[in-house]
C-alpha cells in the first residue's frame, strides 16, 4: 500500500501488513509539487519494490488548503491510474487523530463524554478541526463531527456552548525553518495508510477522493458589466498596429 497526504507538508509511506517498509516526510508547506514525485521514488526505492508492486494507493483527502492538498490527490490518481492499482481516501485528521491516540496516556483520557480535538493550520488565522471520541477495534479513530474549519476564538466558544471539555494535543507546525517542532506520534503518511488498513478490515474503506478544502476557492471569475444591454466579462485592450 502506497500512502500519500500533502495536507500540510509532504508525506509518502510504504506499508505490507504490519510493516512499513518506507516513509519519506518533508516538513515544509510548500513545494509540494517540487516534492512529490522526488517523495514517492525515494519511498519505493527504500522499500527495494518497482511501482508496478503497489496494488493500493491511499491519498489524504485533508481539510487543508487548495493547492497542497490537490498535489497529493492528483498524484495519487495518476500513480494508481499508472500501474492498475485501486484508489481511496482517508480523512488527513483521521489519520492525525490515530497518530495521537497511539500515546496510551492520552488515549486513557479520551472518551465520548471528553473526546479529543484535533486541529491544524487553516491558515487565515483559522483552523481545521475534528473530534473524536477513540479507536475501534480494527484501530479506526472515531470521529463524532464532520470537519469544520473557524477562527480559534470561535471554536472555542462552539466547545463552550457544548458544554464539551476537550483533549488537547500538540500537533506538527513548523518553525519557520522548515523544520518540525512539537510532533507528537507517527508521521501522516505512515498513520493515513494505517487508518485505511483498519477501515478495510471494517468493510469501509472508501474509493471516495474528494477533497476537503472547506471553504470556497480565492479564484474566482470577474464579475460582469453592463455592455451594449447585455453582461459581459472585461476583455483586454488590444492596441492597434502602427499605421492602421
Amino acid at each position: 500500500m502506497l500512502s500519500i497526504d500533502t495536507s500540510a507538508g509532504t508525506s509518502v509511506a510504504i506499508l505490507r501488513g504490519d510493516a512499513v517498509l518506507a516513509e519519506v516526510n518533508i516538513v515544509s508547506s510548500m513545494m509540494h509539487v517540487e516534492s512529490i514525485g522526488t517523495a514517492i521514488a525515494k519511498a519505493l526505492t527504500l522499500a527495494g519494490i518497482t511501482g508496478k508492486a503497489v496494488q493500493a494507493v491511499v491519498v489524504g483527502r485533508g481539510p487543508a488548503p487548495f493547492t497542497g492538498l490537490r498535489v497529493g490527490l492528483a498524484a495519487g490518481t495518476v500513480f494508481a491510474q499508472a500501474v492498475g492499482a485501486q484508489l481511496f481516501g482517508v480523512v488527513s485528521l483521521d489519520a492525525l487523530a490515530w497518530s495521537a491516540l497511539q500515546n496510551p496516556d492520552l488515549a486513557a483520557k479520551v472518551s465520548a463524554r471528553t473526546p479529543l480535538l484535533i486541529t491544524a493550520d487553516a491558515r487565515r488565522s483559522e483552523v481545521y478541526w475534528a473530534l473524536y471520541t477513540g479507536l475501534s477495534a480494527q484501530g479506526v479513530a472515531l470521529r463524532s463531527d464532520l470537519p469544520a474549519v473557524n477562527k480559534p476564538a470561535a471554536l472555542e466558544e462552539l466547545l463552550v456552548d457544548r458544554n464539551v471539555d476537550v483533549v488537547r494535543v500538540a500537533l506538527p507546525v513548523e518553525n519557520g525553518l522548515g523544520d518540525a517542532v512539537d510532533f507528537i506520534g507517527v508521521p501522516i503518511g505512515t498513520a493515513l495508510g494505517r487508518v485505511a488498513q483498519g477501515l478495510l478490515a471494517e468493510h469501509a474503506l472508501s474509493h471516495d477522493t474528494t477533497p476537503l478544502y472547506l471553504r470556497a476557492p480565492d479564484a474566482v471569475l470577474p464579475k460582469p458589466h453592463a455592455r451594449y444591454g447585455k453582461a459581459e466579462f472585461s476583455k483586454p485592450v488590444i492596441a492597434p498596429e502602427a499605421g492602421k
